[in-house]
């Protein structure tokens, strides 16, 4: 599921078209954080996300999946100090190679 991205003449904004074919216009910083090639650990935000939309933002209810968002960051920041200590490019694996590396682990880390 991947977002088209269309780059305003304003270089701040960016409108993108969500997979509802719903076009939206957001700041290139959150939508950098949208794409799957830059953030790892996009389905577990949504989850958190989506958690605190359905539990009427209260915290408690949702502490599992903000384990589960923390234990990824932390997951995927140390593969990424891993291949910035060995000199590989891109640091952060691009999505196809995350999943290699989860099916090679056989099981989710996180």
């Amino acid at each position: 599921m991947k977002c088209e991205e269309t780059h305003a003449p304003n270089l701040n904004w960016l409108y993108v078209m969500l997979p509802s074919k719903k076009t939206v216009r957001m700041p290139v910083v959150t939508g950098r954080l949208r794409d799957p090639d830059i953030n790892p650990c996009l389905s577990e935000s949504d989850a958190s996300t989506r958690c605190l939309d359905e539990n009427n933002y209260d915290k408690e209810r949702c502490s599992t999946y903000f384990l589960k968002y923390k234990n990824c960051r932390k997951f995927w920041h140390s593969i990424m100090m891993q291949r910035r200590r060995n000199g590989v490019k891109p640091c952060m694996p691009t999505a196809a190679e995350r999943d290699e590396i989860l099916r090679a682990m056989g099981k989710m880390p996180y």
